[in-house]
C-alpha cells in the first residue's frame, strides 16, 4: 500500500500496490503492520457496506464524539463518490477545513479518516457502493453531524446534491457545545 498524507494532519489517501500478470492483479487493501508503521489506527471493529442507488445523493457529514470517536477507512467498490472530510479538532491548525477526493471502483483509492473529522460522500454515479472499516462501534448517543451547507464552513462539492436525507439536512448549525468541541480537544 502507498500512503499519501493529505494537507490535514492525520488524514491520508491509501493506494493499492498491485502485483499482476495477464490474469489480473492482487493487492492488499489492509495490513495491520503497514498501517502501524505509518502511525495510523490498525484495529477495526466493524466493516460497513453502503449502496446508494441515485447519482447526486449526499450522505453525511457524520462523526461520533469521544469516547466513541472513530477512525474510518473508506473505499468505493462500485461506481464513484466524492469523499469529503471536515476537520473538527479545535486544537488543529486545519480546524474547519474540508477536503474531498474522488474514490471510485476504477481508481481503488481509499480515504483514511482520523478521529475528530466529520465524513460524508456525494455519489457521482448511480449504484455506488462503499465499504468502510470503522475503529469503534456505532454509539447513537455520541453521533453528530454537520450539514454540507453549514455557513460556518466552506465545504465545496463538485455538484449540488439532488438527494439528502431529512436527518442530514436538519443537523443544527455548527455550535461548539452541541458538536462537542470540548470533547474533541482530546482527539488526536
Amino acid at each position: 500500500m502507498k500512503f499519501s498524507p493529505l494537507p490535514m494532519m492525520g488524514a491520508h489517501l491509501v493506494n493499492l500496490e498491485k502485483r499482476g500478470d495477464a490474469r489480473g492483479f492482487f493487492a492488499r487493501t489492509f495490513c495491520e503492520t503497514e498501517f502501524a508503521r505509518q502511525g495510523l489506527c490498525n484495529h477495526f471493529v466493524q466493516m460497513n457496506n453502503s449502496l446508494t442507488t441515485n447519482k447526486g445523493t449526499l450522505r453525511g457529514l457524520h462523526y461520533q464524539l469521544p469516547p466513541s470517536a472513530e477512525v474510518k477507512v473508506v473505499r468505493c467498490v462500485s461506481g464513484a463518490i466524492f469523499d469529503i472530510i471536515l476537520d473538527l479538532r479545535p486544537h488543529s491548525s486545519t480546524f474547519g477545513r474540508s477536503i474531498g477526493e474522488v474514490l471510485s471502483a476504477d481508481n481503488r483509492t481509499m480515504m483514511y479518516v482520523p478521529e475528530g473529522f466529520a465524513h460524508g460522500f456525494l455519489t457521482l454515479e448511480p449504484n455506488s457502493e462503499v465499504f468502510y472499516l470503522v475503529s469503534t462501534a456505532y454509539a447513537p448517543q455520541c453521533e453528530r453531524g454537520i450539514r454540507f451547507n453549514d455557513p460556518t464552513f466552506d465545504i465545496r462539492l463538485p455538484v449540488a446534491p439532488t438527494e439528502v436525507s431529512d436527518k442530514d439536512r436538519n443537523w443544527p448549525k455548527y455550535d461548539a457545545e452541541f458538536h462537542g468541541a470540548s470533547l474533541l480537544r482530546s482527539v488526536k
